[in-house]
């Protein structure tokens, strides 16, 4: 039977699941701010594939689940919150008997569905969140969202739903906003994490000029608290910091500070197709080979191959294969 260990002791741990290729914003970081459209440069074949059922979903996250055990299961998009059947999928996932069960989310529809979420199963969310005011929120996202994105925040918590704060820094968008943020989740003790911008979908070839380093960050920060490092644990994506009194935040450097050597993240996309790492476009169908653990086991080694030693960056858009 084949040994789905790399040569870095890699293996798969995190299932990422992208429900769907659509979201209801428009940030700068998924959609070409001059186009005001979402990018195409999804691979040319998958639109014309159909779409996982739920039923389907439940299906291929089990199989997958028998060979490898996963410790959790992340919904993600596109927006995972616009899939109609997400209550009933978080159910069944938590049926599987997998440990945590996570979702990555914007926010926007979060104050109508966070206690059913919770009743289901779903254990913690990341919201995405890159301001707290209205005008510098619209400027990213191009929608005037900002109250519900609060509103869902604040319902999350009161369902007893684990709360970690997601902004994408930019320059020339949200970078002189770090500190208001800061003091947003600090104030109700909301971890966040803050993300470089990735070389991703329209901004592969240009994502240099609004980049904005895990340095600047701690600089920035410094100026406001005493910090100190911790020790990064094995396969997480975030390095972390303590303030003087106590409060807990992190920095995902996927440019200056790479985790891919420990990564365990497998990603399943809304097509019944595998990825082993964001920096390979191939998909791995195993619609055809769910029944067939060999063969499958086969499929997952490929995904396994395919994890890199660095990011080298996708023309994959985060709206189709989820971050």
């Amino acid at each position: 039977m084949r040994n789905l260990q790399d040569s870095f002791g890699r293996t798969f741990k995190t299932l990422r699941v992208s429900l769907t290729n659509t979201c209801n914003l428009a940030c700068a970081y998924c959609v070409d701010p001059e186009k005001k459209t979402k990018t195409a440069n999804l691979l040319d074949k998958l639109p014309t594939q159909k779409t996982l059922s739920n039923n389907e979903y439940i299906t291929v996250i089990n199989q997958l689940n028998n060979i490898l055990h996963f410790e959790t299961v992340r919904l993600t998009g596109g927006e995972p919150t616009l899939y109609k059947q997400l209550t009933p999928l978080v159910k069944g996932i938590n049926e599987i008997g997998i440990p945590y069960i996570k979702m990555t989310s914007n926010g926007v529809l979060l104050e109508n569905k966070a206690t059913e979420l919770k009743e289901a199963g779903l254990t913690s969310i990341n919201i995405s969140l890159d301001a707290v005011n209205e005008e510098t929120s619209y400027k990213i996202s191009q929608r005037h969202s900002i109250k519900k994105i609060l509103r869902g925040i604040d319902r999350s918590l009161e369902a007893g739903i684990g709360i970690k704060v997601n902004c994408v820094v930019m320059k020339g968008f949200n970078d002189e906003h770090i500190i208001e943020l800061f003091k947003y989740c600090k104030t109700r003790n909301i971890t966040i994490r803050f993300l470089e911008l990735m070389q991703m979908g329209h901004l592969y070839n240009n994502f240099h000029q609004h980049f904005f380093s895990e340095k600047e960050i701690v600089d920035n920060i410094a100026l406001h608290y005493n910090i100190t490092p911790l020790l990064r644990e094995d396969s997480a994506t975030a390095k972390y910091w303590l303030t003087q009194d106590g409060y807990k935040f992190g920095i995902v450097s996927n440019v200056s500070s790479p985790f891919c050597n420990d990564c365990n993240r497998l990603r399943l996309d809304s097509y019944g197709n595998i990825y082993g790492c964001l920096s390979d476009n191939t998909p791995i169908s195993i619609l055809e080979c769910l029944d067939n653990e060999s063969e499958l086991r086969d499929k997952i080694y490929e995904a396994l191959m395919q994890k890199k030693t660095k990011f080298s960056g996708s023309k994959l858009s985060m709206l189709h294969i989820g971050g």
